[in-house]
């Protein structure tokens, strides 16, 4: 199963970068929607390896992902794998610049079932596809906002 979805934001692609690779930003967010996260490796050399070990509860039962920080591309994007619960998923982030002062966000998620439970609970998604992508896409749409607000107050 997969999501995609592509956002443009009026700023230049070195400052969201560095918002998109914000790392103690996005674990403050998770921490505030309720999510426990434990972080291995060193937040100041990303390169090297970061694995996130998350807890949380998802239609009713408590879930355990583990998420690695795959490649790292400065200024152009970052990659995450990670499994649990019977899935795994792949998370590519992928920055484009428009112009000087506008860069495309292409964000694309994979999710692919490893074990019978796993195999249930995308074909549950599935049947939601249309919501879920709908959802998706206002994330996104949401975060990029979020992180123009963010970038043109700091300016």
């Amino acid at each position: 199963m997969e999501f995609q979805s592509k956002e443009d934001i009026e700023a230049p692609i070195a400052e969201v970068f560095g918002v998109v690779s914000d790392f103690e930003l996005l674990e403050r967010s998770a921490l505030r929607r309720g999510i426990e996260v434990q972080r291995a490796g060193d937040i100041a050399h990303p390169e090297n390896g970061l694995v996130w070990d998350f807890k949380f509860r998802f239609r009713g039962k408590a879930r355990d992902i583990r998420l690695t920080l795959d490649s790292i591309t400065p200024v152009t994007g970052l990659s995450l794998t990670g499994g649990g619960s019977g899935i795994d998923g792949r998370l590519n982030i992928e920055l484009l610049a428009l112009s000087p002062q506008r860069t495309r966000m292409s964000v694309r998620l994979k999710l692919s079932p490893t074990t019978l439970t796993g195999r249930l609970l995308v074909q549950s998604l599935k049947l939601a596809r249309s919501n879920l992508t709908r959802r998706f896409k206002l994330r996104l749409a949401e975060y990029a906002r979020v992180t123009e607000e963010r970038l043109n107050r700091s300016a």
